[in-house]
């Protein structure tokens, strides 16, 4: 075919260096299987190859205590709730009289008194009339008008069962008339506590007699 036998050699040669090539660039893309039998190591059957050590972990920091800490910017601090006020003391104010009406006259007698258990340092008693009174008066120390038809008067200090006060008005009506309601009540007690109303608020209707109609 005109081949000389350098010719078929050449051919061979190149073949037989690509085959090196090859072989070589096989064992650089896996190294195990190029690897020989003797230089391979191979695990033992059962057994999983050991982990790779894990990464150490730094120990978290321990809590220091905040000691007189300032407030946030803003609170309000905590006020402590004022102490309850002490308890009024109690006292029991009582009046009583009698009241007489004749014709433009009215006559009131009235008897105040403390029946304890605590001084009264000053009290007040109201007089309401149904018909007006006179605009003249004579009205006696520690009373005044308070109005067409009214009269308010102090008795002073009430000591606790310390015995009654007493008070007189001989007042005149704007005119004549057949009877005459007169209502009494305490109106200042001192700041004192007083459980019993009874005795010390009063309503008294009067007729025209001359009579004396007690409270």
């Amino acid at each position: 075919m005109g081949l000389t036998r350098r010719g078929l050699l050449m051919p061979l040669s190149a073949a037989a260096a690509m085959a090196a090539t090859m072989t070589v660039l096989v064992a650089a893309a896996v190294p195990e299987a190029a690897a020989s039998p003797e230089t391979r190591r191979e695990a033992p059957a059962g057994r999983a190859a050991p982990a790779a050590p894990a990464a150490p972990v730094a120990p978290a920091a321990e809590a220091v205590p905040v000691v007189d800490a300032a407030p946030a910017a803003g609170a309000v601090p905590a006020v402590p709730a004022a102490p309850a006020p002490a308890p009024a003391p109690a006292a029991d104010l009582a009046h009583h009289g009698h009241v007489s009406v004749g014709g433009d006259h009215v006559a009131i007698r009235i008897r105040s008194e403390n029946l304890g258990p605590s001084d009264v340092a000053a009290s007040t008693v109201r007089l309401r009339f149904s018909e007006p009174l006179a605009v003249r008066q004579e009205l006696p120390h520690g009373c005044l008008r308070s109005g067409r038809a009214t009269v308010l008067c102090e008795t002073g200090g009430l000591r606790s069962r310390g015995g009654a006060r007493q008070t007189a008005l001989d007042l005149r009506l704007a005119g004549g008339h057949d009877e005459v309601v007169v209502r009494l009540d305490t109106v200042w007690n001192g700041g004192v506590r007083d459980a019993d109303r009874t005795n010390d608020a009063h309503e008294v209707l009067a007729p025209a007699t001359g009579d004396a109609y007690a409270f």
